[in-house]
């Protein structure tokens, strides 16, 4: 068991354990000891917009050059960015410093391996081994003469852009598309918009003013609604919404219907179909039940992975597949991206439209998403207590399952980065999705 990773690399408050700079220092020195065993010479950390990131990536830096690893920052850069340019810069390791989609006040450090791929389990209990002996006050420092050295790139943004544009077909162009594009006051908030405007497109970009602290503040990926507004404002012909590290994608039709991740797959899965993709698609189990019924209709596999796109990412290895995804966003291409990335994934969507001369809302209608309702239910972490063997939880639960019956479906599960659990009811109703859910949420108090 993993004691500080979560399913998204190591993540909490700022200035509360274990995101303080003592703790990101001894990160930085435990990862340094794992991964310049392996080899690694030399880390690439960027961030996102948070106040908190000069703080956390000077930490971090002091701990890699302790154990004798070379870092080099590349500042503000979307997750998906700093895996690419992992690769690119010949450096051995990435570390991104960013919450995603949290609130400025968290902030989180997610570590990369080489190609940019998430570090394996194995990988991140071997750190957490070494980061328990630094707590322990067991961190050394390597003599002055291999002491790991520090440098600045400077154009890493803009080699990330070409490298983003590269991804729609040199025979097409944006040109005569209206886009509003939301960057969530995060970290793509310059490579976002400049990759839109340089293809041709209309751009209207908001959210793009971070000062640290607005990251996320209803805008982006998670707070759709002001993107939604914008694209029936300026009737434009569709919306982009980023999360906070922008390797979530999110998209408004022009309508001002949110079109989700789920929708989205869907789009992406028909499209390398038409193309003669031969392999399936991994979800999750938060993955709609409509997605995987469309997907049956095209004869396509599909299959449920544990939530998280590291989770995804491993089912797509072990089964040889391209495709994969989440609900919130997270879609994974592997012909295009290691990892998640709005960007690549919105400019294959526009690939899929332009090829097919249509719409956005054109294109989704052959997906029938079934009402599921969501709830957060905060819970206070006690020693021998697992919220979820409540009786009282286990007899809702048993009640909602009975009524739905097979039109339906119930799952809880744990949040991996806050002290959550997700309630989620899936039915042909809405309401009657909405009011099963809030059963078993009620349970719990």
């Amino acid at each position: 068991m993993r004691k500080f990773f979560g399913t998204d690399g190591v993540r909490g408050r700022v200035g509360e354990f274990p995101m303080t700079p003592d703790f990101a220092m001894k990160l930085g020195w435990a990862a340094g000891q794992v991964l310049g065993a392996e080899g690694v010479k030399e880390v690439l950390i960027g961030k996102d917009t948070r106040a908190s990131g000069y703080m956390l990536e000077s930490a971090l830096e002091a701990g890699f050059s302790a154990a004798g690893v070379n870092v080099a920052l590349v500042g503000p850069l979307p997750t998906p960015g700093v895996a690419y340019l992992t690769s690119t810069f010949r450096a051995d390791a990435g570390v991104v410093i960013s919450a995603s989609h949290n609130p400025f006040y968290d902030n989180g450090i997610k570590i990369f391996g080489q190609g940019g791929q998430k570090l394996s389990d194995a990988q991140e209990q071997e750190i957490e081994r070494w980061l328990q002996v630094a707590i322990d006050g067991g961190m050394t420092c390597v003599s002055s003469e291999k002491l790991g050295k520090a440098r600045r790139i400077d154009d890493a943004a803009g080699r990330y852009t070409e490298y983003c544009k590269a991804n729609l077909p040199g025979h097409m162009s944006l040109n005569g598309l209206k886009i509003v594009v939301d960057s969530a006051n995060g970290a793509g908030y310059r490579v976002g918009p400049a990759v839109f405007r340089e293809l041709g497109a209309e751009l209207i970009s908001i959210h793009d003013t971070p000062n640290g602290l607005n990251i996320n503040e209803y805008c982006g990926a998670t707070a759709m609604q002001s993107l939604c507004d914008a694209v029936l404002a300026h009737q434009a012909d569709m919306g982009i919404a980023l999360d906070g590290d922008a390797d979530r994608l999110m998209m408004v039709d022009h309508t001002g219907t949110v079109v989700d991740g789920d929708e989205l797959l869907y789009l992406l899965a028909k499209d390398a179909k038409l193309a003669g993709y031969t392999g399936g698609v991994v979800g999750t189990q938060m993955s709609n039940l409509g997605l995987e019924q469309a997907l049956n209709g095209l004869d396509i596999p599909f299959k449920r992975a544990k939530v998280g796109d590291r989770y995804v990412l491993e089912q797509l290895n072990a089964t040889g597949w391209r495709l994969g995804g989440e609900g919130s966003g997270h879609l994974l291409s592997l012909d295009h991206a290691s990892t998640g990335d709005a960007i690549i994934a919105s400019l294959r969507v526009l690939t899929s439209l332009l090829a097919q001369k249509a719409t956005l809302f054109d294109a989704k209608q052959g997906m029938h998403k079934l009402p599921q309702t969501l709830i957060n239910v905060r819970y206070t972490a006690k020693a021998g207590h697992d919220p979820l063997d409540n009786p009282a939880v286990r007899q809702a639960v048993m009640q909602v399952e009975q009524k739905l019956g097979q039109t339906g479906r119930v799952l809880l599960r744990k949040s991996g980065t806050e002290p959550l659990i997700r309630v989620m009811v899936e039915a042909v109703d809405a309401g009657q999705a909405q009011s099963s859910a809030q059963q078993i949420a009620d349970a719990f108090s």
